[in-house]
């Protein structure tokens, strides 16, 4: 099957979009990048999506409804300029809640605007069916983990959030660790840097000692099992803490936070005598990220080539719509505290096209 994956992170670096060709030999599932593309947000939906947790119930339906639009015209365009057809798409929507103790979380970007416009059948809102569950709803990352590149002992991605991926005990293991481009870039923004370039300004800087130790004592990092984060912790926990502070400088912050991801993942890594891990995402672009990382931990870390870095998730979630399409789970009971493996995801438009 060709699939297109959309994957819009918290981050809100812009969408990303993937096609790739998904077939099944030696026993296993294989993948061919075929082409993949970042469409930045434009400032109009870039403010809407940073305004929408504070909207109208009316403005988060008239959103949801439009934005799925969008990503139908995104896939569009996308397929006029590769000159490539795909089969289906697989959307991860934009998450706007994420709120899986209280029962609910909301991604946005409606599945029957997406297909209508792009004129393709569409997979969505894979995370609510965990939450009902009893679940997180995330990580949902790790099965495409353990399927596709189960080669690596743990797959980290540095995203908005980190998260981690790893084999246990003939399971698989994972869970959200810290924040990460969420926090780094919002400081890199007020010093007029969408981020921090490879880690340049982190790195002119020393930590702040006694906020790097309030961070590291935050209750999230005591918990374990299944657990995630989301937008709304970091605003009742993280940065209530920064802002009763002292106040320090936007490069001091940006050193202090980098230290603060390093010590959480490198500690995860070394709890769990991880030894390999492939690190994706944004903030494996962060050099000196990686390096701190490096620094705590004797496994090997290991970036891969750029495409990979940056649409790996783009890649598990249109992997996740193949599983889907397959009758196959593709959320794991072990990661996210569910009562049981399952299948996640909404159809809509005519699937029975691909039957013929």
């Amino acid at each position: 099957m060709r699939v297109i994956g959309i994957m819009s992170g918290t981050s809100l670096d812009g969408v990303d979009v993937l096609c790739a060709h998904f077939y099944f030999k030696n026993n296993g599932w294989q993948y061919q990048i075929l082409s993949a593309k970042t469409y930045p947000y434009s400032e109009m939906w870039l403010a809407r999506l940073q305004d929408l947790p504070q909207q109208s119930a009316q403005n988060y339906a008239k959103t949801h409804a439009f934005y799925g639009r969008y990503l139908g015209q995104l896939v569009q365009t996308f397929l006029k300029e590769t000159g490539l057809q795909a089969d289906l798409v697989a959307s991860h929507g934009h998450t706007i809640f994420h709120q899986p103790n209280a029962g609910f979380t909301a991604q946005i970007g409606d599945g029957a605007a997406l297909a209508a416009y792009c004129g393709l059948p569409v997979l969505c809102d894979f995370r609510s069916m965990d939450v009902a569950l009893g679940g997180q709803g995330a990580p949902l990352v790790p099965v495409g983990d353990a399927l596709l590149f189960a080669e690596y002992d743990a797959c980290l991605n540095l995203g908005g959030f980190s998260n981690i991926s790893f084999k246990k005990s003939h399971m698989r293991l994972a869970f959200d660790v810290s924040p990460c481009n969420l926090i780094l870039n919002k400081v890199a923004q007020t010093l007029g840097f969408a981020y921090d370039n490879k880690g340049a300004l982190a790195q002119s800087a020393e930590p702040n000692l006694a906020l790097l130790a309030q961070l590291n004592a935050l209750p999230f990092y005591g918990l374990t099992g299944a657990k995630s984060l989301g937008i709304e912790w970091l605003n009742q926990h993280f940065w209530p803490i920064i802002e009763k502070g002292e106040t320090l400088a936007e490069t001091e912050l940006l050193a202090t936070f980098t230290q603060h991801i390093a010590n959480q993942v490198a500690q995860v890594i070394n709890a769990h005598a991880i030894k390999d891990v492939l690190v994706t995402g944004g903030g494996a672009l962060n050099d000196y990220l990686v390096q701190q990382i490096q620094e705590k931990t004797a496994a090997k870390l290991i970036v891969p080539e750029i495409e990979l870095v940056q649409f790996k998730e783009a890649l598990i979630f249109a992997f996740l719509g193949v599983l889907r399409i397959n009758n196959q789970h593709n959320v794991l009971q072990a990661v996210t505290g569910s009562k049981q493996n399952h299948i996640g995801g909404a159809v809509y438009g005519n699937f029975n096209l691909l039957e013929q």
